[in-house]
């Protein structure tokens, strides 16, 4: 899903969610759907708890792929091992708080992954670790990113959402690009030939509308008119930024 800051990227994840209710229409999520929400924010954590204590706590081991795993195994998936599982919160780097909060929202099996930005403050390697994990281990994934090798890396499909209208592309980012461009350029000369055509019946209307000869095809083009469902170029969003 994409789009420029303030698009509504973050609060269609938060309707996703049920954390918000839609304006209008409604939101339905299928029984077996079991959704798992990686934030931006990364809140309710206490910095004195371990890695360990915070996978672990209120159980020791849980279902994972199938397996019985303990609740080291199951960090070691994540890049935490060894002394790494015993590493405090509050010294954590932005990307082992990442790692974290994704075996967070995992250990409960969830089978729809909801990542918004997950590559903010990770460095190179992390970002490698996320792109393996995402295409090797993960179900399915919805994933909100300004970064565009990660997405290139991680996604086969882009849902743009433009002035109402949902566009669904089954690429991923930079192919996107190249057939939102192609769909332009095909709706501008759609466009272009319409404007004449209407423009052409519009002159022969005006020309002949008074002539008791052509009262037939004057009344005939009025409702050809009429009927024209009018073609329309997406709008892209090209304001400057201001600083």
């Amino acid at each position: 899903v994409i789009g420029p800051n303030g698009a509504g990227k973050t609060t269609l994840f938060r309707l996703i969610m049920g954390q918000e209710t839609p304006d209008a229409g409604s939101f339905e999520v299928g029984e077996t759907v079991k959704i798992a929400y990686v934030d931006q924010t990364h809140k309710d954590l206490s910095p004195e708890k371990s890695v360990y204590e915070v996978i672990s706590q209120g159980v020791e081991s849980f279902r994972m792929g199938g397996r019985d795993m303990n609740a080291r195994a199951y960090l070691s998936r994540f890049n935490f091992t060894g002394a790494d599982q015993e590493k405090k919160i509050g010294v954590l780097s932005g990307g082992e708080r990442n790692r974290l909060h994704l075996a967070m929202a995992l250990k409960e099996e969830g089978n729809v992954l909801l990542l918004d930005e997950p590559t903010n403050h990770l460095d190179i390697e992390s970002i490698q670790w996320l792109e393996q994990f995402l295409t090797s281990k993960a179900k399915a994934v919805v994933l909100v990113s300004h970064d565009r090798a990660f997405i290139d890396n991680v996604t086969t499909r882009t849902i743009e959402i433009s002035c109402g209208k949902i566009y669904d592309y089954a690429v991923n980012y930079s192919k996107f690009v190249e057939l939102r461009k192609e769909r332009i350029e095909q709706q501008t000369r759609a466009y272009l030939n319409q404007q004449k055509e209407i423009a052409d019946t519009e002159a022969f209307i005006e020309r002949f509308r008074y002539k008791a000869t052509k009262a037939v095809q004057v009344q005939s083009r009025m409702k050809q008119l009429a009927k024209i469902e009018r073609i329309e170029i997406d709008e892209v969003d090209t304001s400057p930024l201001s600083l």
